[in-house]
């Protein structure tokens, strides 16, 4: 490194500027949602987990028109496995034939 460096045609402010629609802000995030995220770009290779976090926002704003009874559902199908998807009433018929299955056997 250099004893001394030369600032007199330097400028003051960020060396890079930033996209013209973006705001920075400051905002508290739980640690288990953020390492999520963080898990998620992992995960895919690479990127950026705040425009992971962006987009996950911008897709919420999106539907927000959607009614809470098919956001439910919607997120109900995405998470539980078809199995446990079954009405009760079914699977207490096929329990029901099942043990009548071991009781003549």
């Amino acid at each position: 490194m250099k004893k001394r460096y030369d600032f007199s045609k330097g400028r003051r402010g960020p060396v890079l500027r930033t996209p013209g629609r973006k705001t920075r802000i400051t905002i508290r995030i739980d640690d288990d949602v953020l390492e999520w995220f963080r898990r998620q770009v992992h995960a895919a290779g690479g990127g950026s987990y705040q425009t992971m976090v962006n987009q996950a926002l911008r897709d919420h704003v999106d539907r927000n028109d959607e009614p809470l009874e098919a956001t439910l559902r919607r997120v109900l199908l995405e998470v539980m496995p078809s199995s446990a998807r079954r009405p009760r009433k079914a699977m207490g018929v096929a329990r029901k034939k099942a043990s009548r299955r071991q009781s003549r056997a």
